[in-house]
């Protein structure tokens, strides 16, 4: 004979997750009423504008950080461009150009100018220049002559005029300081370099 099986109190299954005579997802579905899903949809709908908000903001503050530095970098440079002396320097020394074509078309104001500002920037080392020749064998050289000098100065109108003069005072410092006072040329076309011959 079978035996029948025993009935369990409820207490003794108290602590198990299924309740007697309920579904398993009873507990999680719920019906949602349409206020409720209105009620979400719209807080979707403002927590999405305010992530497009904050990111729209986050963008507009990393442009505007951005503009300040390209202001403040590339702002100063061009404000000292403008800052910059015209180039309407008064020549007082001699300009010989040694191209034959030079005789029709004159010295191009770029050269005048650079002569100028070169000019000036020996003048304010303490040398005096005495003439200057454009040789015909190239295009952007310029041959300073200072007064008690054997030699000239090569230049170049490519390179800033106080670099290159400040270039040829170290070199006539340097070469006095080991003796030499007779020298064909001292070249400073080149930044950071400078030869004697």
């Amino acid at each position: 004979m079978e035996e029948e099986p025993k009935l369990v109190r409820r207490r003794a299954n108290r602590h198990s997750a299924i309740k007697a005579g309920r579904t398993i997802g009873e507990r999680r579905e719920k019906l949602e009423t349409s206020n409720e899903r209105m009620l979400a949809r719209k807080k979707d709908k403002r927590k999405k504008r305010f992530r497009v908000l904050s990111v729209s903001i986050s963008f507009l503050a990393i442009a505007g950080i951005l503009a300040i530095l390209y202001f403040n970098f590339f702002g100063t440079k061009n404000s000292q461009v403008a800052d910059a002396p015209s180039g309407d320097y008064s020549l007082t020394i001699e300009i010989i150009d040694e191209d034959p074509s030079a005789a029709r078309e004159g010295i191009s104001s770029r050269m005048r100018s650079y002569i100028g500002q070169a000019e000036a920037d020996f003048r304010a080392l303490g040398y005096t220049p005495t003439k200057v020749i454009v040789p015909a064998s190239s295009i952007r050289e310029v041959d300073f002559y200072l007064e008690g000098q054997n030699g000239f100065i090569k230049m170049t109108i490519d390179r800033d005029t106080a670099v290159s003069a400040e270039d040829a005072d170290r070199m006539l410092r340097y070469l006095s300081g080991i003796g030499v006072s007779d020298f064909q040329y001292i070249d400073v076309r080149l930044a950071g370099k400078a030869y004697w011959k």
